[in-house]
């Protein structure tokens, strides 16, 4: 069976004793600061009621909800009970374990936050941080497929891949699927239609969009990646990640659907 050779990257860029710079962390920032050098040129657009100088303070917000929601949503939806008898377990952010859902609802917070902190409306930062987001989804699936995680279900496609943890079989490398989608595709959507400014009489469009795009394309990549180990597949049929992005396409369907027929002010 013809297979593709796993690149083996050292997971840690530099080891400089015991401080260790890993590829995730970089991902994580990476992430964060283009994200914000995107919105900081974004907000400067016709329409928007938010600023620069807001936008720098939802970074601290931004990366307080990523780096907590993250964590508290790993420890939630994938590994309760372990948690809940190893509870000093739950800061120990270094040994790995963050889940996309749960910074989803950190940044959402924190973008309440922000939004309330200097009288903008909560949707309109949170239609701004939905453009950026996929920046970072693409350079942590990335992370993910350095680190050899999260790797696919076995497939005797041409490019499937043999992961250093996933056993003799070659998977599917899901991590690249979803960086393709989530991120650059995603990315190439919500920036085309951040394109022209802003409608104010449209917040939410841009959020709902993301929710339904980012939603869809977890659905479908999660039929070819590996269902986790400890839960495998929940009623049988879907997996923890399937489960989670149902609420997000429902609720990025609302926000698409309320904004529906409202003028476009701005050829957003």
């Amino acid at each position: 069976m013809l297979t593709l050779p796993f690149p083996t990257i050292d997971p840690v860029l530099i080891d400089l004793g015991p401080l260790a710079i890993r590829w995730y962390a970089l991902a994580y920032i990476a992430g964060l600061v283009l994200g914000w050098l995107y919105l900081r040129r974004l907000v400067r657009r016709p329409g928007w009621a938010a600023t620069p100088e807001i936008v720098d303070d939802f970074l601290f917000y931004a990366t307080l909800g990523v780096v907590v929601g993250g964590r508290l949503g790993y420890v939630a939806f994938y590994h309760s009970g372990y948690f809940l008898a190893h509870p000093l377990e739950i800061v120990a952010v270094w040994q790995g374990g963050m889940a996309f859902h749960g910074g989803l609802i950190g940044v959402a917070v924190g973008a309440w936050y922000t939004a309330r902190k200097h009288g903008v409306a909560p949707l309109e930062l949170g239609d701004a941080a939905a453009v950026a987001a996929p920046i970072g989804l693409f350079f942590g699936r990335l992370a993910n497929f350095i680190n050899g995680e999260l790797y696919g279900r076995p497939s005797d496609l041409p490019w499937a891949m043999v992961f250093p943890a996933g056993g003799p079989l070659p998977r599917h490398p899901s991590q690249l699927y979803e960086a393709a989608l989530e991120g650059l595709v995603l990315f190439a959507v919500m920036a085309w239609l951040a394109r022209g400014g802003y409608d104010p009489d449209r917040r939410g469009r841009l959020a709902g969009v993301f929710l339904v795009g980012y939603g869809l394309a977890r659905f479908a990549v999660e039929f070819v990646r590996q269902p986790d180990p400890q839960l495998g597949l929940l009623f049988g049929l879907v997996t923890m990640g399937q489960l989670l992005s149902l609420p997000m396409i429902a609720l990025g369907a609302w926000l698409i659907a309320r904004t529906a027929g409202k003028a476009v002010l701005h050829g957003g």
